[in-house]
């Protein structure tokens, strides 16, 4: 009966969807997730709180028996990040898509709307389903409904070719998740969460992990799964970009952690936090470094979110081999890490995917290098990203410190007590590597767009954006700076969950966590103050004298003009010698050669694609030629032909019933 009310309900909101006035549909669509999101942001808060889990209700699924929908609070944190970042999209989608209502018909924004409305409505069901066919289902419909999204600007080819290579490289994930609820439900009757470990006692742990990982693996973009992210992300609208990055891929990261927490045996749960390590050292070193040479904004935001997803899965791996090691302080602090840097990447990622928004529909390109001097035009913008900026880079006062904080206090703890010493100094040497290389990347980032001088004159033409989007991005820049200046707050709900989750007794926060958090919040606040003071004291300083401009100093140069200005590929040409292996480049234009002593004017981009592109996306390419190559020459235009396919089809279901195979 569940399915059916489901199957109603998404009909009847599409429905609503398409015959609602064009400039009505963004109200609609925001009401109705408003309205859901508040509906299960009551019993979220209530559970984190301390009240016990909320069941919506219990079915029997077609395929796996008994399932049921379940607010705990793993779920509780995700539904919260769910229901902020949606409205935040939605929001920010009424100023984004103005531009598009006289370019688009009113069906293909009403199939939009619905398709992002349905996005989010999956990722609920998705972290509030106990597992088997209403898992699936609602991981399916995430799936099909993102897809819809990527295809907006589908008259492009390389929005075709990246929502497609999403599309099967989802399913090849699907096909994975299929095949762990399958091998859970022959092993116990069951194919939930909850009834894991009865299958992990029969041996079936390492099968299962790896089935699991696999499949959640491929949304959360973990290498070499990552391929699509790069692709997808630059593809779709901004605002889809930013929901899907900030939220979506995140699934991923939730169902793993489902399925690691129910694992008893300490031999093998010590084995998948090496595995869990391991993945996210190597996610993260790749994701930093290709993020660090892109020259396109949106490719080097989806190359971040790969970095991010890394440092969630080094939090969860040195989590679980703690656990597993007995040493629970260490585990509660790096999975409390974790999951702050899950909500936190949530916040920032959303705000800098919506920044490039903005950005693109002024200038319509996300190349890095025809921008420069975007904050002389766009300053609201401009201050936004730089908080975003700020709070990737894990730098105080903003709320990506506190994250990454807490798994460097696990880490280090782990090396103070000589436990699991390989490898917490394995994850302090990565992370602090992959920290560096992120400040680079988004100095990069910030200074080539929105400082300097401008290189195109649609910059320097540019206005500040509508206040619809404007107010969108102050949604997660309040969550930003509020986590970073309050920190302990939102541990002490985080280490509620850790502690449900692992089904650990000792409480960290009150003896060990809050007093260092409360210095933090303390130094943030100073630090906050002392930048607003000197502010003061530089206007005061100034307000009684006149103040002229005047180029840059060009180092003692005569001349200089915009095409001096550092490019994105030169302020990460020191790095790209490292990344010289993993990228395969494609060049448009050409370089000023050493003989040309007065050059002429150039023009010169390079792009840097990920080789296992070549490995694990590009092949189905191929392989769809194929086949289309060997049934195009079944179309003989003979109709004799075609009468014997159909007696050899017909043939072969004979003799397979013989053979009782059908």
């Amino acid at each position: 009966m569940f399915y059916l009310y489901l199957l109603l309900f998404l009909s009847l909101l599409v429905a609503v969807i398409f015959i609602t006035p064009l400039r009505f549909k963004v109200w609609v669509t925001t009401a109705v997730i408003a309205i859901t999101a508040l509906a299960l942001a009551v019993p979220s808060i209530a559970v984190l709180a301390g009240a016990e889990n909320f069941k919506i209700v219990e079915m029997i699924g077609p395929l796996f028996g008994q399932e049921s929908l379940t607010i705990d609070s793993l779920a509780a944190i995700f539904l919260l990040i769910i229901a902020i970042a949606g409205c935040a999209t939605l929001i920010y989608s009424k100023g984004y898509l103005q531009q598009y209502l006289d370019k688009k018909s009113s069906a293909h924004i009403s199939m939009h709307y619905a398709a992002l409305a349905i996005l989010i409505v999956s990722m609920m069901l998705v972290v509030m389903s106990s597992g088997g066919f209403s898992f699936l289902l609602a991981w399916e419909l995430m799936t099909i409904a993102s897809f819809i999204l990527i295809l907006f600007d589908a008259q492009r080819a390389e929005v075709m070719r990246a929502a497609l290579s999403y599309l099967v490289m989802m399913h090849i994930g699907f096909v994975f998740l299929v095949a762990g609820f399958t091998t859970a439900y022959t092993c116990c009757g069951s194919a939930s969460f909850d009834a894991l470990p009865i299958c992990f006692s029969q041996g079936k742990t390492i099968l299962l992990l790896i089935l699991f990982l696999l499949g959640f693996g491929m949304k959360a973009g973990l290498f070499p799964m990552h391929v699509w992210l790069p692709e997808a992300h630059p593809a779709a609208p901004s605002h889809v970009s930013g929901i899907m990055s900030g939220v979506m891929i995140k699934t991923g990261v939730y169902g793993i952690m489902r399925v690691v927490w129910q694992i008893s045996n300490l031999e093998e749960l010590h084995i998948a936090g090496i595995i869990l390590l391991t993945a996210g050292i190597v996610t993260g070193l790749w994701g930093v470094i290709l993020a660090a040479v892109q020259n396109d904004v949106k490719r080097l935001l989806a190359y971040s979110s790969i970095e991010n997803i890394g440092v969630i899965f080094i939090g969860l791996g040195i989590s679980t081999i703690a656990r597993a090691s007995g040493n629970d302080i260490v585990a509660t602090l790096a999975l409390c890490g974790a999951l702050m840097h899950t909500i936190n990447h949530s916040l920032f990622k959303s705000l800098l995917f919506f920044g490039a928004g903005n950005i693109y529909s002024q200038m319509h390109t996300t190349l890095l290098d025809r921008f420069g001097g975007v904050a002389k035009s766009m300053p609201v913008t401009a201050i936004l990203f730089l908080i975003s900026t700020i709070a990737i880079c894990a730098l105080p006062p903003l709320n990506g410190f506190i994250g990454e904080f807490l798994i460097y206090l696990g880490m280090f703890n782990s090396v103070r007590d000589g436990m699991d010493t390989l490898a917490s100094a394995a994850g302090i040497l990565s992370l602090s590597l992959i920290g560096g290389i992120v400040v680079l990347a988004f100095t990069k980032l910030y200074s080539t767009v929105f400082l300097g001088s401008p290189r195109h004159h649609h910059v320097a033409e540019a206005e500040e954006v509508d206040g619809y989007r404007i107010g969108a991005m102050a949604i997660p820049a309040a969550g930003i700076i509020l986590i970073g200046t309050l920190p302990q707050y939102a541990v002490n709900v985080v280490e509620r969950v850790s502690m449900q989750l692992s089904q650990s007794s000792l409480s960290v926060f009150g003896g060990y966590i809050n007093p260092t958090l409360c210095k933090v919040s303390l130094t943030a606040w100073l630090l906050i103050i002392v930048i607003a003071l000197l502010y003061k004291l530089k206007s005061r300083a100034q307000a009684n004298r006149t103040i002229s401009q005047g180029p840059t100093w060009g180092c003692g140069f005569t001349s200089p003009n915009i095409r001096m200005q550092y490019t994105g590929e030169s302020f990460s040409e020191g790095l790209e010698s490292v990344a010289t292996n993993l990228t395969q480049n494609t060049i448009e234009g050409r370089r000023v050669s050493k003989s040309e002593i007065f050059p002429s004017s150039h023009n010169y981009n390079v792009r840097h694609k990920d080789k296992i592109d070549r490995l694990f996306a590009a092949w189905w390419v191929e392989l769809l030629y194929i086949i289309n190559k060997r049934i195009m020459a079944l179309r003989t235009g003979k109709i004799n032909n075609y009468i014997l396919f159909a007696l050899l089809f017909l043939v072969l279901i004979f003799v397979l019933s013989l053979l009782n195979l059908i």
